[in-house]
């Protein structure tokens, strides 16, 4: 008999539910909200709380709004856009999540106590992700982003440099750049960094892993334009592939927008963009 089981730590993270408890009870109280950007990578529930009232605006009609209540996600925003909200006399409903507040925070005190001409600071993430541009956005648009292991070889390893990762970046990675530094880096210059990677997003790692393991066919359910997602995801083609692939060379791309592969023949991997 056929058994269907739904992940228990599948669903959205503790950031985006807190925003979507505040759109929620925003518009319970009637009136107009607006939230700068799609609340969560996910359409079904951004068609939800469409249904509801919410009004999801880019940030050029942001800049034209005066005198309403605006959202902001959990992905948080760069303080030009605390500063237009101000001028425009807007009513920010920050949903920023804690966890990328205070990496904001780390970030634009490591800028302001030395000269930045001396010290480069490091981004891990996603170049134009909304969470990098609230980041970089802390440095005055100076900090440097690198997505990739590859990326870091065209660092100047002569400055001082503080290595930062977005919070949604894979660990294993992340300790592949630090190592990459460490090794290059010019004996008279310094190097900090600092593991910033949210620990729901990256225990959601070995959990998926285990829960994979377990069963012959896996849905993996994703907005498309979700990082968390496609880090999951990747992490979970690699990862099964090396255990159950028998040492076959086999390529499959972990960004595709769907896929359905067989690893072996008692198990299938299908990707559904919801």
């Amino acid at each position: 008999m056929t058994q269907i089981e739904i992940d228990k730590e599948s669903g959205f993270c503790f950031g985006v539910v807190t925003a979507i408890h505040k759109a929620e009870e925003e518009l319970a109280q009637g009136g107009t909200l607006y939230c700068l950007g799609d609340i969560v990578h996910n359409s079904r529930e951004v068609e939800r709380l469409k249904a509801m009232g919410l009004i999801t605006i880019n940030h050029e009609e942001f800049a034209q709004l005066k005198n309403v209540k605006v959202l902001l996600r959990a992905h948080g925003e760069p303080p030009e856009t605390y500063e237009i909200a101000r001028q425009n006399n807007i009513e920010i409903i920050d949903a920023t999540c804690p966890v990328v507040l205070r990496l904001q925070k780390r970030i634009k005190q490591a800028y302001t106590q030395e000269d930045p001409h001396r010290k480069q600071i490091i981004i891990y993430g996603k170049n134009g992700h909304a969470e990098v541009l609230g980041l970089v956005g802390q440095t005055n648009g100076e900090a440097i982003v690198i997505e990739k292991l590859e990326e870091a070889e065209r660092l100047d390893l002569s400055k001082n440099i503080c290595l930062y990762s977005q919070t949604t970046k894979s660990l294993d990675e992340f300790g592949q750049i630090v190592e990459y530094i460490k090794s290059h880096l010019s004996p008279e210059v310094t190097f900090e960094y600092f593991d910033t990677i949210c620990r729901q997003v990256a225990n959601r790692i070995p959990n998926i892993r285990k829960f994979a393991a377990s069963h012959d066919l896996i849905f993996f359910v994703s907005g498309k334009k979700s990082s968390n997602g496609k880090m999951l995801f990747a992490d979970l083609w690699s990862h099964l592939y090396a255990e159950m692939a028998d040492g076959r060379n086999i390529q499959i791309p972990p960004d595709e927008d769907s896929g359905k592969e067989s690893i072996n023949p008692r198990f299938e991997l299908t990707k559904i963009i919801s």
